[in-house]
């Protein structure tokens, strides 16, 4: 309903677990790396748990996207099962031949029993996942037990993974399930997200759902959501959802204090007082009943009854709206390199070709050393970079290293090519150039090799950290803020000046209060931490802003 009003390609806040939208906090990484770790460990039970909302299920289906070519997966989400079902369930999944139909327990246990010695000397791994593991039954937690004590000589055939809520870690504390919990070789507990966390959440998921302006979400309000959600990811989607609701029924572009409390008010009843009547905003009532009805209207008259509308608001100079309006205009841009497509999931090149192996992170083509990956990045920049030190050449040239470990949340804000620091799986670094970035998919190049790849393997090898080379003005040391004098503030100056509609300032002025105001204004407007100050992260904003030529990256979605 508000995408159009908001420039967004898709609604940025919907619960359904959306790869795209997967954001990877340090403890999701951490939980991912347990299910992964679960695959290898030759039996027994790995443990992921969590409250309701953190992302278990985003997690683990992220997972089953990364599991290797060798393993088969059984998957259950339904797990209110008998022991007859859940066997039943698990040789389904499994897709085991029977050779008559089951009549109990011990047929499925036999015919189970035979695939995964079958599956072991075929070299391949089995793994059962069960998720909503808390709603299994003490019956099912004991089979599952006896499942693990199918093996050889040399190792378990069967690997489990039990995916739940806080409570099934209170269940396998029963003395009747010690001898369970003692077969558990590795656990996680899922947490919320801190409160900088939340902020770098909302604007990943804004960036992904399509947003190039400034964000309804300015950087003063995420403490006040952190503590409305508690920093839990499902809260924070439906509370930032219906403030944007609440934002588009009063026809603003930004999202303030009041409209993000009247938004809990109505999701979150059990915050407030007993017998406090929560009322649901008049304004978004009236707004969906209308929205219905000129629905209605357009669909029986074929869009007639709007074209007609918009043709005679033209006539005023009233842009158009609806189906029928063209909402966007080109938009030109300078790009390294062409854009994977939004639905690519794998890579399109020969394993010979790639970067990496999606499987371990192992690579030929990374660069193992830093200063020869920043040599590499500064060939998109047309700089020959071969100093001791490239960096120290490249600030020569006015252009600066800028190091981050933001991750692909500040890699689509920042919007340039960047030198990648990934993992293999014996966590030896190495470096990738990032030259593409799209809703789900990057473009990585390491010398001849070119791979496009899906963000949830990324982030297997991928902790956020990266370099990257901007450009700077004439006298910029680290900083320019209040007090300061010289260019690189009379710089600013003028294309803030620009910015805001105002007049320029005389040359040779110092960084003085009407400076300060004009910077806080940006970083509000672009969704950055307001102090004030132009470091480089606000100073590469306003390189974009003023229309500084500097190299982007391939087009990032199809809303550009």
């Amino acid at each position: 309903m508000y995408t159009k009003f908001f420039r967004l390609a898709q609604a940025p806040f919907s619960i359904s677990p959306d790869p795209r939208y997967l954001f990877m906090s340090e403890r999701h990484r951490e939980a991912l790396a347990h299910l992964l770790y679960g695959v290898d460990a030759g039996g027994g039970i790995v443990l992921l748990t969590g409250d309701i909302g953190t992302g278990k299920t985003t997690i683990c289906r992220c997972f089953l996207e990364q599991v290797p070519a060798n393993c088969n997966v059984a998957y259950i989400f339904n797990p209110k099962l008998t022991v007859v079902e859940l066997l039943q369930s698990v040789c389904e999944e499994f897709h085991v031949p029977l050779d008559k139909p089951a009549a109990g327990v011990k047929d499925y246990i036999d015919a189970l029993n035979r695939f995964l010695l079958a599956s072991h000397a075929d070299g391949r791994n089995n793994v059962l996942v069960i998720d909503e593991a808390q709603n299994l039954s003490a019956d099912v937690l004991e089979q599952l037990r006896l499942l693990t004590n199918l093996e050889t000589n040399e190792r378990k055939l069967l690997q489990i993974i039990l995916i739940g809520q806080p409570e099934l870690r209170t269940m396998l504390a029963r003395p009747e399930l010690e001898q369970l919990a003692q077969r558990v070789i590795a656990h996680y507990h899922l947490t919320a997200l801190s409160e900088d966390e939340t902020a770098s959440y909302i604007q990943h998921r804004m960036a992904t759902a399509g947003l190039t302006t400034a964000s309804p979400f300015q950087q003063p309000l995420m403490k006040h959501i952190h503590r409305l959600s508690a920093g839990i990811p499902r809260r924070i989607n439906l509370l930032c959802d219906r403030a944007l609701l609440g934002a588009y029924a009063k026809g603003t572009h930004e999202v303030d204090r009041s409209t993000v409390e009247e938004a809990a008010g109505e999701l979150f009843i059990h915050q407030h007082a007993p017998g406090k009547t929560v009322r649901i905003w008049p304004s978004v009532l009236s707004l969906v009943t209308g929205m219905a009805l000129v629905a209605t209207a357009w669909f029986l008259n074929d869009g007639g009854w709007l074209k007609s509308v918009n043709a005679r608001w033209a006539t005023a100079g009233v842009p158009a709206t609806g189906p029928v309006a063209q909402e966007k205009a080109p938009v030109i841009r300078a790009s390294v390199d062409r854009a994977p497509e939004p639905s690519t999931a794998r890579t399109v090149q020969e394993p010979s070709q790639a970067v990496l192996a999606e499987k371990t992170g192992a690579t030929r083509a990374g660069l193992r050393d830093e200063n020869e990956a920043i040599r590499h990045l500064g060939q998109a920049w047309g700089l020959s970079l071969a100093a001791e030190n490239p960096c120290d050449a490249a600030r020569a040239r006015n252009i600066l290293c800028h190091r981050s470990n933001g991750g692909i949340s500040e890699l689509r804000q920042l919007d340039r090519p960047a030198m990648l620091k990934l993992y293999d799986q014996a966590n030896r670094p190495y470096y990738a150039m990032l030259t593409g970035l799209s809703d789900n998919a990057v473009r990585l190049r390491a010398g001849d090799a070119r791979q496009e790849l899906n963000l949830v393997s990324l982030a297997r090898f991928f902790r956020g950290e990266f370099i990257t080379l901007w450009r700077a003005p004439e006298g910029f040391d680290n900083t320019v803020e209040n007090g300061d004098r010289g260019p690189a503030v009379d710089w600013y100056a003028r294309e803030l000046a620009k910015l805001s509609g105002s007049s320029a300032p005389e040359p040779n002025q110092a960084f003085n209060q009407r400076t300060l105001k004009q910077v806080r204004h940006f970083q509000q407007a672009h969704g950055l931490f307001v102090d004030g100050v132009i470091g480089p992260v606000t100073a590469m904003h306003i390189n974009r802003a003023a229309g500084v030529e500097e190299p982007r990256l391939a087009e990032r979605s199809s809303t550009e």
